[in-house]
């Protein structure tokens, strides 16, 4: 008698990695997202109209003031914490924590393109950013725990009927 043994892929599970490695994709996508901004940012300074207004403290209708720094230094801890929180928090928190920063990051980056007339390169880094912090809110959204200690699935969840039917028949 030959055994061979039969699995079941359902789309939504076969595009989720395990836990830990949904948790390093959601850091790394954070590092990455961070060093989009990062360069963006660095670009903008190499740009001599740019950097004229920054020096002036004014980009055309924006003031820049200290306020204005310390609450863009706040939005910039975001993504630098998220780094480390998509790592250590457990699964309903960090999934919660990268759905909220990650709707945040999306708004802000979305919102600084109605500042002014965004350059080519501007809009080069936006794209990437939004789409980033985009793929972060829905594979968070999407992330159910698998095979973690602890987890207690809703009753409706029938994953180990579907896969005892298809050893079974």
């Amino acid at each position: 008698m030959q055994h061979t043994e039969r699995t079941i892929s359902t789309p939504s599970a076969s595009l989720q990695p395990p836990p830990r490695d949904m948790k390093r994709l959601l850091s790394a996508l954070w590092v990455f997202a961070m060093f989009n901004y990062l360069y963006a940012d660095v670009m903008g300074l190499m740009d001599s109209t740019l950097l004229t207004q920054y020096l002036r403290g004014q980009v055309d209708s924006l003031r820049i003031t200290g306020e204005f720094l310390f609450y863009a230094a706040v939005l910039m801890e975001i993504p630098i914490a998220m780094t480390l929180l998509s790592r250590v928090l457990p699964h309903r928190a960090n999934r919660w924590a990268n759905i909220v920063a990650g709707i945040i990051k999306t708004a802000a980056v979305a919102g600084s393109l109605l500042i002014g007339a965004p350059t080519g390169y501007y809009l080069f880094f936006a794209t990437i950013e939004i789409a980033c912090t985009m793929l972060i809110v829905v594979l968070a959204w999407r992330w159910v725990p698998r095979d973690e200690p602890g987890t207690i699935r809703p009753s409706g969840d029938d994953r180990g009927r579907d896969v005892l039917r298809g050893a079974l028949g």
